[in-house]
């Protein structure tokens, strides 16, 4: 991770620690950068939530990508999956999507992608970065060099009419929940499930520029869960700011997360012989119930760090058709290089459909075993998590634990926190090894 972009973008408060001047050189550092050398003009294109800075950082962008002498294509609001399908898909340079995802609405963020639709690599991003601390002086654009500006909302039509032709069966006499979280999913959603014939109940899907994410979307299912259980729905589906991310909700209100997902449609492209590699991938912190319901259908899976960009990373490495994440960032392979919150929705209706079962009865299988998770600040994290004394705290849990559970313990990528995480057949366990190993790291003197 460089000094401004972490593993998802540039992220910070807006005009705190993201203010308009870091947007304008980017957009100044990317018009060039791929201006170079090239005879016909740069195209990059952007795509927006519905956060008041939003609009500040994309005017921002635009004035820097033009003075450069790129074009800027403007998507206005939609999902950071669709920048990146309209990327990939109409011969664009790179894109952009000013978002931070699940995020309060006084934060901000950028994301790069590059032409392949996939976030861009770390050479080209510490390049912009750079450029934003002043070690790289480029030229203006002048005269008939200067860029323009282009309204290209039939580019999310286009990502629109994508989705629809996904979907397998009609979803006539569906009664299915959608919770658009007021952020870019609140028109592009309720458009796909109406045009392939569900009966679409919508809510949070009147954004203000300061409602994204408030009591709403994936990060905060309970509303959803309710929701369903009072109109009696056949399922719903939260998504987060951007789009990028859905968890589900079943018949009877219950969570269907990123790891259930996985699982449900796991299966599914086992049972159709269309799961590569025969392996599924996940992240570390994916459940050990998850694990185990694989386990029993002789399924192999791969666990990667903590986010999408490692488990698309694996994906494409091996060639895997789907991964993802418990927070519900699915990656299905075949369709999209990023996650989708929208696709992931109409997958889990194909596999309803297809299978004629209830989103409660494809996750009956998988036992979720009870979780906790403790943080403790730490002077030096290496220091604490390679501590012999330490590490044998941890290996006595995982023997205790054997087959019945697992404890994972991992240093905080942002913070000067070890994390400390038992799962086990009941709570009582979990608290009881995790207090565990948190008191010898006590005992050691690696606390603050």
């Amino acid at each position: 991770m460089g000094k401004y972009f972490g593993t998802d973008g540039f992220r910070g408060e807006a005009n705190v620690n993201l203010t308009v001047e870091h947007a304008y050189k980017v957009g100044r550092f990317l018009g060039w950068y791929y201006g170079q050398d090239k005879e016909e003009k740069c195209k990059v294109v952007i795509g927006k939530d519905t956060r008041r800075s939003s609009y500040m950082f994309e005017y921002a962008l635009v004035s820097g990508l033009t003075a450069s002498g790129a074009d800027a294509y403007l998507l206005h609001v939609t999902t950071t999956p669709s920048v990146s399908y309209v990327v990939r898909t109409e011969d664009f340079d790179c894109g952009i999507m000013i978002s931070a995802s699940h995020n309060p609405f006084y934060d901000n963020g950028i994301k790069l992608i590059n032409s392949k639709g996939e976030k861009m690599d770390e050479e080209t991003i510490l390049k912009v970065e750079e450029y934003i601390d002043g070690k790289i002086d480029i030229p203006y654009a002048v005269k008939d060099q200067i860029g323009c500006t282009v309204d290209y909302s039939a580019g999310r039509n286009r990502y629109i009419g994508y989705l629809i032709s996904l979907a397998t069966r009609s979803y006539k006499n569906k009664r299915i929940g959608l919770d658009c979280a007021n952020g870019s999913a609140w028109m592009i959603a309720k458009s796909v499930f109406d045009a392939l014939g569900a009966k679409t109940y919508v809510i949070n899907a009147s954004p203000d520029g300061l409602n994204i994410n408030m009591n709403a979307g994936s990060t905060h299912i309970n509303i959803l869960q309710e929701f369903v259980r009072e109109k009696q729905l056949d399922a719903g589906f939260a998504f987060d700011g951007d789009a990028d991310r859905c968890i589900a909700v079943d018949e009877n209100g219950n969570v269907i997360d990123g790891d259930l997902i996985l699982y449900i449609y796991g299966r599914y492209l086992k049972e159709n012989g269309e799961l590569k590699g025969n392996t599924v991938v996940t992240t570390v912190m994916s459940n050990f119930g998850l694990y185990k319901a694989f386990d029993q259908l002789d399924i192999d899976y791969e666990k990667t760090k903590v986010g999408d960009k490692y488990v698309y990373e694996s994906m494409i490495k091996n060639n895997y058709r789907i991964g993802g994440e418990q927070s519900g960032h699915i990656i299905f392979s075949k369709h999209a290089t990023t996650g989708d919150g929208i696709l992931t929705a109409l997958k889990m209706m194909e596999v309803m459909l297809e299978r004629k079962q209830t989103l409660g009865q494809l996750a009956a299988p998988v036992k979720i075993y009870p979780q906790v998770l403790k943080n403790i600040r730490v002077k030096s994290k290496p220091e604490a998590q390679n501590d012999p004394d330490v590490q044998a705290s941890v290996q006595k849990v995982a023997d205790l634990l054997g087959d019945t559970g697992r404890i994972l313990v991992r240093e905080s990528g942002t913070e000067p926190v070890i994390r400390v995480m038992v799962e086990a057949e009941t709570m009582e366990i979990c608290e009881e090894y995790v207090d565990s190993v948190i008191d010898v790291i006590k005992e050691k003197g690696h606390c603050e």
